[in-house]
């Protein structure tokens, strides 16, 4: 059975947004087949995707390698989102479905449960949710393909600290919700253009001057070169 590219393309994609290929390393289409236990043919398409996504980019003599964003590319990412999230929930309120409704619903009563008990473990996940189904309910596919880019992007760049008070956070989603459900599209602008600002403010970056693929570069090659990974298609993400 011949591996979906695009599978391969998200394998790779969460390890470089986890760390297993560090940046500044080299990707090379061998090492990568034997890893994710596929040909060659599809490692190639999904690298070709990455450096179009912006995770990779081909150097002179090296071939692909992990790309090292700058401070300024990373500032630029949520920005972008602080423009983009607003966006998507003005037409999630115009073109969401009953199912939509439902799915956010369902995840704000969870989320908001969790934060008054002080379990902080699932909060992290569930907001991933909350704005993954945020995007789709906004019925464009290239702006949920944007916002989905720009979150693996910003979980790559920045470690995000966990809201001062969770219980006004995810407030704040049902305060989302509530504009959507109603149809009203510029309050749900305004609501969440104000959420993503102050999420903002929990990002700090993983790197710094000289942070890229170095002294600690050769111990994770020989582990990425030496690890068996096969591609297990169930259970990679959408």
């Amino acid at each position: 059975m011949r591996i979906p590219a695009q599978s391969v393309c998200t394998a790779i994609r969460d390890d470089i947004v986890a760390g297993v290929h560090e940046r500044g390393s080299r990707l090379t289409e061998e090492l990568l087949a034997r890893r994710y236990g596929v040909s060659r043919v599809p490692v190639r398409e999904a690298l070709r995707t990455l450096e179009a996504e912006g995770f990779v980019v081909t150097r002179r003599h090296a071939g692909a390698c992990v790309a090292e964003p700058t401070e300024q590319e990373a500032a630029d990412l949520l920005e972008m989102r602080v423009l983009l999230e607003p966006l998507g929930a003005s037409r999630a309120a115009q073109r969401r479905t009953e199912a939509h409704l439902k799915v956010l619903r369902g995840l704000v009563r969870l989320g908001q449960e969790r934060a008054r008990q002080g379990n902080s473990d699932d909060l992290r996940s569930l907001s991933g949710w909350f704005h993954e189904t945020l995007a789709q309910a906004s019925g464009s596919p290239a702006l949920t393909s944007a916002l989905a880019q720009l979150r693996h992007k910003i979980t790559w760049m920045y470690v995000t600290e966990g809201p001062a008070d969770p219980v006004e956070y995810w407030a704040e989603h049902g305060a989302i919700v509530d504009a959507v459900a109603r149809g009203d599209g510029d309050r749900a602008r305004a609501v969440t253009a104000l959420h993503a600002e102050r999420a903002s403010t929990g990002h700090r970056l993983r790197f710094g001057p000289g942070s890229g693929a170095g002294a600690g570069r050769a111990g994770r090659a020989d582990r990425v070169r030496n690890a068996q990974h096969p591609v297990n298609m169930p259970s990679l993400r959408p």
